[in-house]
């Protein structure tokens, strides 16, 4: 693939510019921390607020979610085919990849199925490449005008039925990457990493749908549906480590929160409630800063 990628995206910055550079490193978990689904379709987000959300509602909402997603994931992204070979992330199979040009491949003629061997694993590797591509392209350039309306009104009614929490997440973690004016840039980088329990390619779709492909790239979402969250953030570690990393893990499971206990990386609880201390609206850079502050520095004053 001819595309180049900058080096802090892949995880490839040379030492010297880890060196000179912070580098912060953000892992978020997707399902109800980024975006709500569960608690919309089990009706517990609704009942978290005491009758002041319609349940039913609710219901309609994530089910509306859930056809959308699996509409995408069967018409655009192989999953049909592909969706008992999960891999932990987009690039697992890089090196089964001859890097071949794939604008004329006919993928419904190239017979990949079982066993899982090292040619069906190249087949594989190549609907991968072909997914980070319209991953990188966007959503406007894969659907039809009147299914882009019915994504963007989706997510518009969903956002506001939650006060906001889709539109909210989106703008905390491009304050993340230093792109909003509320967090202007300084000589800092970071990145946006998601480790998810769901499989790998209905993920990539819920990045897309639910607009944080712009915050977060495809090679930057993680799988932990057979692996487990600690394998992953182990990978991300190994990834992104450097003399002037920190790590943060942002998300609402008991996975999550061992798994940095673990790697001794400071955790943010989100819940849904809305009385809970960390929700969206509400979590913000200060608010993740100071947790990051208090493992590190006090890191730092042990070593």
């Amino acid at each position: 693939m001819d595309e180049v990628i900058p080096a802090l995206a892949t995880g490839q910055a040379s030492t010297n510019v880890l060196m000179e550079q912070p580098l912060k490193v953000y892992i978020w978990d997707m399902d109800e921390t980024l975006i709500l689904l569960k608690s919309l379709l089990d009706g517990s987000y609704a009942g978290a607020f005491d009758g002041l959300k319609d349940c039913e509602k609710s219901v309609e909402i994530g089910k509306r979610w859930e056809n959308l997603i699996l509409e995408l994931c069967d018409e655009h992204f192989f999953y049909e085919e592909i969706e008992n070979y999960n891999e932990p992330y987009l690039n697992a199979l890089s090196e089964y990849d001859d890097g071949r040009d794939l604008t004329s491949y006919d993928f419904e003629a190239d017979c990949f199925s079982s066993p899982y061997d090292d040619v069906n694993k190249k087949k594989l590797a190549y609907r991968h490449r072909a997914i980070g591509e319209k991953y990188a392209k966007g959503l406007e350039k894969i659907l039809d005008q009147h299914m882009v309306k019915v994504w963007n009104d989706l997510y518009s009614l969903t956002d506001k039925y939650t006060d906001g929490w889709l539109s909210s997440a989106h703008k905390l973690l491009e304050e993340a990457l230093g792109k909003s004016a509320a967090a202007p840039t300084t000589n800092s980088s970071s990145i946006n990493c998601i480790v998810t329990s769901g499989s790998l390619i209905p993920s990539l779709a819920k990045c897309l749908l639910y607009h944080l492909d712009d915050v977060v790239s495809s090679e930057n979402v993680y799988s932990s549906w057979e692996v487990g969250k600690l394998q992953c953030f182990k990978w991300i570690k190994e990834r992104f480590d450097g003399p002037n990393v920190r790590f943060c893990a942002i998300g609402d499971g008991h996975e999550e929160c061992s798994a940095a206990q673990v790697m001794k990386w400071p955790f943010i609880k989100i819940e849904f409630q809305p009385d809970a201390p960390h929700r969206f609206p509400g979590l913000d850079m200060p608010t993740v800063q100071t947790y990051m502050d208090v493992i590190y520095e006090s890191s730092s004053k042990d070593g």
